[in-house]
């Protein structure tokens, strides 16, 4: 059923590998017949069942990045993990590359808890879920359709839906502007078709301008240089095709997150221009068991990488009181 992948098996990551793990590369395959490709990473000594996390994001990146950080790290503090590259996207299958999709990228997630489930170390029953960025939307939609998912974490969340359908900050929320949208996506299909292959949009803006938004800055300053960059990454180089995410104006997500029963944990910078994303979908969550931490001072990308802001003691804890 597997797709045969072509992995790397050379430490290329964006982060230090730690020597309180074990690593190796790992396959799994969701129900459109779609072959992934994850990092795995085991507390070196454990013995018996683990509980276990799968992690992915931020949208446009691959699992070398933030991804693989948050997974070894939680795995550093007992926890089996998993990230892995979305379909179309990194060393995933998926044809055609750099597509997107709000059914198929929810079923990664639920498609990583199947192939945790079924692992000879882990408990099916303590298995949660962390989306960074745009795949923390996805885990939220992953949450409200699987109740195999224990507990969720969304760390400097997008809801690509809602950005693609109202543009940043809703400002293009009108029936004309979203006409427009559609009208160049369509023209775009036409060319595409044409010419047999799908126009790249384009990563992360470079060079930066000088009146670049501070967003835009911010995603530079991780994609673009040592920091983040990495050859994979669509945010670091061609970006999505220019139609990857046209299904995503016309098919929201977090419709039915309020029926939620499992706990959430909602992760934001104070100062991220994203933020509005998580307010909003932690006032849509309902029950004693959901949580919205604000991140003093934190910009959007600090939830990337950045070690001493990112609240890991916090999460640990919040994983283990959920799956106990």
């Amino acid at each position: 059923m597997e797709e045969k992948l072509n992995l790397t098996m050379e430490w290329d990551k964006t982060f230090p590998r730690s020597d309180k793990v074990n690593h190796r590369k790992v396959t799994f395959h969701n129900r459109y017949g779609i072959t992934l490709a994850a990092d795995f990473y085991e507390p070196k000594g454990a013995e018996g069942k683990l509980p276990a996390i799968a992690v992915c994001g931020p949208f446009g990146a691959v699992k070398e990045q933030s991804s693989g950080l948050y997974a070894q790290t939680m795995a550093e503090r007992g926890f089996l993990t998993i990230a892995f590259d979305p379909s179309y996207t990194g060393e995933s299958g998926g044809q055609p590359r750099y597509m997107a999709s709000p059914d198929i990228n929810t079923e990664d997630f639920m498609a990583a808890v199947d192939f945790l489930s079924v692992q000879d170390n882990v408990d099916p029953e303590k298995i949660g879920i962390i989306g960074i960025c745009g795949w923390g939307g996805m885990a939220l939609n992953a949450a409200a359709l699987d109740i195999r998912i224990k507990a969720t974490v969304a760390s400097t969340m997008y809801d690509m839906t809602r950005v693609n359908a109202n543009g940043y900050f809703d400002s293009e929320d009108s029936e004309e502007a979203r006409y427009e949208k559609r009208k160049a996506l369509c023209a775009q299909r036409i060319i595409d078709y044409k010419n047999g292959n799908y126009a790249l949009g384009g990563g992360v803006v470079d060079p930066l301008p000088e009146d670049a938004p501070f967003f835009v800055k911010d995603y530079y300053d991780y994609y673009k240089t040592g920091r983040g960059y990495h050859p994979r990454s669509l945010n670091s180089n061609g970006g999505w095709n220019v139609t990857g995410c046209e299904s995503f104006m016309n098919m929201p997500i977090l419709q039915y997150s309020q029926e939620i029963r499992n706990a959430v944990l909602i992760i934001h910078g104070e100062k991220a221009h994203s933020c509005y994303f998580s307010r909003d979908a932690f006032a849509k969550l309902t029950g004693d068991n959901k949580e919205l931490m604000i991140i003093p001072g934190a910009v959007h990308t600090d939830l990337y990488d950045r070690t001493d802001i990112i609240p890991f003691d916090k999460m640990e804890s919040f994983f283990r009181t959920y799956f106990n």
